[in-house]
């Protein structure tokens, strides 16, 4: 009961006080304060805190350039369309964006395997039972015995 009288008729007596009676609100302390620094150690620990947001951001900034390297080296091997969003991230991080070493090494190998995969001797190790080293010496004779043929042509 008179937790509601108190309720109903205290804000009432507060204002026609005049707000006499200072009250300090817990949260009007300085920053430094609340820390337990000294102002000057404050702005020090602040703006440590912010060379290392920015720092932050840079990395963040240079992680996701590297990805959409990545992705428009893909739609550039894979003939996709371009995404204007990655161009304009790499352009943020600058030029010394490049893709990673290890996949670089990786599309290096994957090149290897297809221009091997494009000539005929990869072709033909597609085929099943085919043994490259049998048809290697096949070709190998008939090559020589061409030659042995055409020094004894008189025509030549």
């Amino acid at each position: 009961m008179a937790f509601m009288v108190k309720q109903m008729v205290g804000g009432h007596v507060k204002n026609l006080t005049g707000g006499l009676t200072e009250e300090k609100p817990e949260g009007d302390k300085s920053g430094a304060a609340a820390a337990g620094m000294t102002q000057e150690e404050f702005e020090q620990y602040q703006q440590q805190l912010e060379e290392e947001k920015q720092e932050r951001d840079a990395s963040f900034a240079q992680k996701k350039a590297e990805r959409a390297t990545v992705r428009s080296h893909f739609r550039e091997k894979y003939r996709l369309p371009k995404n204007e969003l990655d161009d304009t991230q790499i352009q943020q991080a600058g030029d010394d964006v490049q893709l990673p070493t290890e996949l670089a090494k990786m599309i290096a190998d994957d090149n290897k395997e297809e221009e091997s995969k494009t000539s005929v001797l990869g072709q033909l190790t597609n085929i099943q039972n085919v043994d490259m080293d049998q048809l290697k010496d096949k070709a190998q004779a008939t090559l020589e015995d061409l030659k042995q043929s055409a020094e004894k042509c008189n025509v030549m």
